[in-house]
């Protein structure tokens, strides 16, 4: 349903902040020489990063350790026939 749809950027508005706390993420955001928004976006990116966690898996691995059976599987292999001449198309 919306695999063709392009993703836009979020924006979020943050009500009854804290007088104080916006002067120091101003103050923080001028030391830096960014913007206040940009500077709320880099501080909600480093928050919001799974840093020293369990590692993301992929959907392979999570489906090969849920479906994989513990040891896998010993399979008995035939033994192998000598190759056959290739036929010949004169």
């Amino acid at each position: 349903m919306y695999a063709n749809k392009p993703l836009v950027p979020a924006s979020i508005t943050i009500r009854n902040l804290d007088p104080a706390l916006k002067e120091r993420l101003r103050v923080r955001a001028a030391q830096r020489g960014q913007s206040m928004e940009a500077e709320a976006r880099r501080i909600l990116q480093t928050v919001l990063t799974p840093q020293g966690g369990a590692p993301v898996r992929h959907l392979y691995d999570r489906i090969r350790a849920r479906f994989a059976p513990p040891g896998g599987i010993d399979l008995e292999l035939p033994p192998r026939e000598p190759v056959r001449e290739p036929p010949q198309f004169d």
